[in-house]
């Protein structure tokens, strides 16, 4: 038999091709109404073929990476003596300051003072117009646990880059940010209270991505305040880090709802570098290149 592709006439080839579509899609329909009688006649014969029927995603098909931490004994024994361990191990309260790039626009200042309503002990501080290594030193003298800076770019009208570093002694890690809305964009810009958010981090599976999601814990005081219900997320898909912050209400007893708060944005992560902000002979721990990406299926976090 031939195949459309064969038949050299464009009206012939169209004719051919619709009539074998609707064959199969009649062999198909056939098939169903054969298997949903058989189905109906013997139930365990669609709770068999139920679980066997998972679709193919990029996620439940990506590649297995040796870097993937599950129970790695290893792991949990370096968290004892990371950059971190005081948060985790002392209680350290965190102390953030975020500020800016030189000159910033209004967009940028007005998403600095939104991204620090994040987390509960940030302030917000004018850059001026001095380097991030001297705020780096600013910061330590006045025992700050974290400096953010964040950019922008002109051109493109609106944040697009932070800075989160780690202090007194690192790491340092740049992403770059896409999908920003503040809060009056959501939702008409509900009224947030002070209280301390609670902290969910999804799928940071390897030990890049469990450095990470340990550093976003780092940025909230340890013990959340229940009774003000916010929850802040940080949700890992395909190494792009989804950011949303919500509140969630009880309509009754058994019923709840979430109401969205902002700002929400996406991240992805683009180096981590040992010690504090250094360009120039810096340590890079990962450094994203375009070369690395050989396959849809390979993730990083």
């Amino acid at each position: 038999m031939k195949t459309p592709r064969d038949i050299k006439n464009k009206h012939k080839r169209e004719d051919v091709y619709h009539k074998q579509k609707a064959e199969r899609n009649r062999e198909k329909h056939e098939e169903r109404k054969r298997r949903k009688k058989l189905e109906d006649a013997n139930p365990e014969l669609r709770e068999e073929r139920l679980k066997k029927n998972i679709p193919r995603t990029i996620e439940n098909a990506k590649e297995y990476q040796e870097a993937i931490v599950g129970d790695d004994e290893e792991v949990f024994a370096d968290e004892d003596t990371d950059e971190f361990a005081s948060y985790f191990l002392e209680g350290r309260a965190p102390k953030m300051c975020v500020t800016t790039n030189m000159r910033p626009s209004k967009d940028l200042h007005q998403f600095a003072k939104e991204f620090a309503r994040m987390f509960p002990t940030a302030e917000v501080r004018k850059r001026g117009g001095f380097e991030i290594k001297e705020i780096i030193s600013y910061c330590k003298e006045r025992d700050y646990t974290d400096l953010i800076v964040l950019h922008e770019d002109k051109k493109q009208d609106g944040p697009n880059a932070a800075i989160f570093i780690h202090l007194p002694d690192g790491p340092t890690a740049y992403f770059k940010l896409s999908n920003i809305k503040l809060s009056h964009e959501i939702n008409g810009g509900p009224k947030v209270s002070p209280h301390h958010p609670e902290i969910i981090l999804n799928n940071f599976n390897t030990r890049l991505g469990h450095t990470i999601g340990r550093y976003f814990a780092t940025m909230f005081p340890p013990v959340p305040e229940f009774e003000g219900r916010q929850v802040v997320t940080f949700h890992n898909q395909r190494d792009f880090i989804f950011v949303r912050r919500h509140r969630y209400v009880f309509e009754n007893k058994e019923k709840v709802k979430l109401q969205e708060l902002g700002p929400k944005f996406t991240m992805k992560l683009r180096w981590l570098q040992k010690g504090t902000f250094d360009t120039k002979y810096g340590d890079y721990e990962w450094s994203f290149a375009q070369k690395m990406e050989t396959s849809r299926r390979k993730f990083f976090l």
